[in-house]
């Protein structure tokens, strides 16, 4: 019988992905105590700021110059969908809504036709480590929803469905529920155009904790699915067939179960699963269209429009020190978390 493991690829940054994902990356930042500006209370000096992508001293600073993070950039032609694990996130963009998540919360962001955002990483503690661990995942859209109307979701929490399995001997996997039924574990619904919004599709984003020792049987899907596990947290995993010491991407065939067993330690996976839009796909920075001239397209629309253009008076906006997570959509509704 063969083996149900197609491929074992390493993990980069970004992550391997394949259609309809575009991108997967995990960011994983020891940040410190937070300043008065929410950035880090240390120097950085010798720091390439603006585009500080170098682990040093435990972080990055990524696009930020005082608070880390991803001041305003343009989107045209797919989502991001954002889980964030630890920390926190400010959310603005140019349709006037803004965010502060984390802790387990998620935000799906359809860009369709074109949207700003800004994602900054607030350092809210002032004496105490600051640290930020998320996904972020595109997911390509198809021709005819790429200029969709743009649209702001949030997931929080408490509305993310967590499911614990446990095996013969006892011991627990958590399967946290981000997009895709699991079990009788049905999660919120995405975005209106979103892939995911396509039974047909069958696009599941799952998160896998299995306990030490702990095994865990992964449902079949169908067949012509596209079915990546990363195995990112842990010393060892057996995934069907295959034992695995280092941190990788298994493209696995998404028609059969598949057995997976955790080491002596605990062990995390992510799962991304879809079926594949299978049209061209042509990149430039962050326009996804599908064809050269589109992209071109995208870029004159931008220079043009601004996509709507910058409706805050910051540059890299945040929210204040101590306000709690929160979402301001675009019809003006508010919601709090606390």
């Amino acid at each position: 019988m063969s083996s149900p493991i197609l491929a074992v690829r390493a993990l980069g940054f970004p992550w391997p992905t394949e259609d309809p994902f575009l991108f997967c990356v995990h960011h994983d930042d020891a940040y410190p105590e937070g300043n008065e500006k929410l950035g880090p209370n240390v120097s950085l000096a010798g720091r390439n700021l603006g585009q500080d992508f170098e682990v040093r001293d435990g972080f990055r600073m990524y696009h930020g110059e005082e608070v880390p993070g991803f001041p305003p950039h343009p989107h045209r032609g797919f989502e991001t969908l954002t889980l964030v694990r630890k920390g926190l996130v400010d959310h603005s963009d140019s349709l006037g809504a803004t965010a502060r998540f984390g802790g387990g919360d998620a935000q799906w962001l359809t860009a369709g036709k074109g949207i700003v955002h800004s994602e900054m990483f607030p350092l809210v503690k002032r004496d105490a480590p600051n640290p930020l661990e998320l996904f972020q995942i595109w997911v390509n859209l198809p021709k005819a929803d790429k200029f969709a109307d743009p649209h702001f979701a949030m997931f929080w929490n408490d509305t993310i469905p967590k499911v614990t399995v446990t095996d013969d001997d006892g011991k627990a996997t958590e399967v946290t529920v981000v997009a895709g039924a699991f079990a009788d574990a049905i999660p919120p619904t995405p975005p209106p155009r979103s892939w995911a919004s396509k039974a047909e599709s069958h696009v599941a984003v799952w998160a896998l904790r299995l306990a030490p020792g702990a095994r865990f049987e992964l449902p079949a899907a169908v067949a012509g699915v596209n079915r990546n596990l990363y195995f990112f947290k842990g010393s060892k995993v057996t995934i069907a067939d295959r034992t695995l010491a280092e941190h990788r991407a298994v493209t696995v065939r998404s028609d059969e179960k598949i057995v997976i067993r955790a080491g002596d330690d605990e062990v995390e996976l992510l799962m991304l699963q879809g079926k594949p839009i299978a049209e061209p796909v042509v990149q430039y920075g962050p326009f996804v269209m599908n064809t050269q001239g589109e992209i071109q397209e995208a870029m004159n629309d931008y220079r043009r429009t601004r996509f709507g253009g910058w409706p805050f008076a910051q540059e890299a906006p945040t929210h204040p020190g101590d306000e709690g997570r929160f979402a301001r959509h675009v019809d003006g509704r508010v919601e709090k978390r606390g």
